[in-house]
């Protein structure tokens, strides 16, 4: 059978693709190539016509998922942080990991990974922490806007009951709310 020349541009697309849901919903380390191969219908043996390895395929995975969570967290020049807030700590993102922000998703992954893989998330957090500095006028309190962030899904996604998760957010997204407002605040006085 003869494929057509950007077959292979599309499998490694549609691997890439499959990889970044199947990763942040259930973990990058604890899949398997085969696993990750069959959820586009191909087999473990030809992952390594795309991928040099796992590792290579991770990377890749973080550079585009950084993308999507830097917009995700940032939003637009025009957005203002409270809507950028409030989508970003939504039930909806707590209950859909693979749709969401990699950082809570991977983080303890990305954590443990070579230090090339750890600077290409710095890399990333570094430029969010710039865009936030330049719309708070604050480096301390951009950081710590981030981590809130990050880590009030990471919580919330651990909890079991419902209402618990909501709380978590809901407390998050109303502390937020306040100390991005006293900054703003302060900048105008």
């Amino acid at each position: 059978m003869r494929y057509s020349s950007t077959h292979k541009q599309e499998t490694r697309k549609k691997l890439l693709d499959s990889s970044r849901a199947i990763a942040k919903r259930g973990g990058f380390g604890s899949t398997g190539i085969d696993a990750l191969m069959a959820a586009i219908g191909l087999t473990g043996g030809t992952f390594y016509s795309h991928f040099g390895s796992k590792a290579e395929l991770f990377a890749e995975i973080l550079e585009l998922e950084l993308a999507n969570s830097s917009r995700m967290l940032a939003g637009t020049d025009d957005e203002d942080f409270d809507r950028c807030i409030r989508n970003y700590l939504s039930s909806w993102h707590a209950q859909h990991p693979e749709s969401g922000c990699v950082l809570p998703a991977l983080g303890a992954e990305i954590a443990r990974s070579s230090p090339e893989v750890r600077g290409i998330v710095e890399r990333s957090a570094k430029g969010l922490h710039s865009e936030w500095q330049k719309r708070l006028g604050d480096s301390e309190t951009a950081w710590a806007l981030l981590a809130q962030c990050v880590g009030a899904i990471l919580l919330s996604r651990v909890m079991e009951n419902e209402k618990t998760r909501q709380q978590v957010l809901a407390s998050s997204r109303h502390f937020l709310g306040e100390a991005i407002e006293q900054l703003e605040a302060l900048r105008k006085s």
